[in-house]
């Protein structure tokens, strides 16, 4: 489905070094806030006490909030867990005190506001615990890696795979940078939504590079420039449908999805907008730089021109 079409070929090649160039300086500027600032890690990778409790009706968790900042714990992360009426607190180790401390601190702030909560439960999360989550998110995010380039590599080209992970490593890395910035909290939503952004990322990737391939068979004598600009052109209606009711959704849990899912929904929208970005004006210029041509994509599939095809 087209809900515009474009009659001419958009020469977004001939802009190949400019839009490189801004990739390569919001990447280099996304490592250095990486490598002085680092990520804040959340309660999940960190450690800490997780508490749980309970309310004779539905908990009003901004209440609950302001009761928790009110002790110094804004790193805190407070959500509904499984009913309206219970809540989750998630609370970051604090020098001084023991898990015990903390909780009964924290429950006496919430007897202030209400006598009826009950607390169910308390846990705490060792510091052992988060540096396996920490590991095993890197390791789960190579192994996407490995398998996106995989496949790419055996569906077109090794030159594709090669520029479709530069392209995606660069939304992953300039998403942490954002991050590591402005200090967000980076959990296991966050870790998911990168996960997420990767594979969304190089489904555009595919759909472009398949419709370069289809250009070669048809457009025999165009310069290679020529196939992917057409390519990406052809392509533009299905990616603007696409993304913007995609953003849609995404929208819809950022401003209305409460503090649990707002780090989610803010990491897929940068990964959203740079992605369209990288699909388009990154991983094509990598791939026509690295040397693809015709007879890389559809060399030996055609058949061959005999003597019998020339005759009338």
């Amino acid at each position: 489905m087209e809900i515009f079409r474009i009659k001419h070929d958009i020469p977004f090649m001939s802009y190949g070094r400019l839009t490189t160039a801004i990739s390569l300086v919001t990447f280099i500027l996304a490592v250095f806030f990486l490598a002085t600032k680092g990520l804040a890690l959340g309660v999940d990778f960190t450690g800490g006490t997780v508490m749980e409790v309970s309310y004779p009706q539905s908990a009003d968790l901004t209440k609950i909030r302001s009761a928790v900042d009110a002790i110094g714990l804004k790193e805190a992360t407070v959500q509904n867990f499984g009913t309206s009426r219970d809540v989750m607190i998630r609370l970051p180790i604090k020098a001084g005190l023991s898990t015990a401390q903390l909780s009964e601190k924290v429950l006496g702030e919430l007897h202030k506001q209400n006598n009826s909560v009950e607390m169910r439960r308390v846990e705490f999360v060792g510091p052992q615990v988060g540096r396996e989550l920490y590991e095993n998110g890197a390791l789960a995010l190579l192994l996407v890696c490995i398998g996106i380039v995989s496949y790419l590599a055996l569906r077109f080209e090794w030159r594709f795979a090669v520029a479709a992970i530069i392209a995606n490593m660069h939304d992953v890395v300039i998403i942490l940078g954002f991050f590591a910035f402005f200090q967000w909290e980076f959990n296991l939503t966050v870790l998911a939504a990168v996960l997420a952004v990767l594979g969304y990322s190089v489904n555009e990737s595919v759909v472009v590079f398949d419709r370069v391939r289809e250009n070669f068979r048809k457009m025999r004598k165009a310069a290679v420039a020529e196939v992917i600009n057409n390519a990406i052109t052809r392509t533009m209606s299905r990616t603007v449908i696409t993304h913007a009711m995609t953003q849609t959704m995404v929208c819809s849990m950022l401003f209305f999805g409460g503090e649990v899912l707002h780090n989610f929904a803010l990491a897929l929208t940068i990964g959203i907008l740079f992605g369209i970005y990288s699909s388009v004006l990154v991983a094509s210029p990598i791939a026509m730089w690295l040397g693809v041509s015709r007879e890389h994509l559809i060399g030996g599939t055609e058949k061959k021109p005999t003597t019998a095809d020339a005759l009338p």
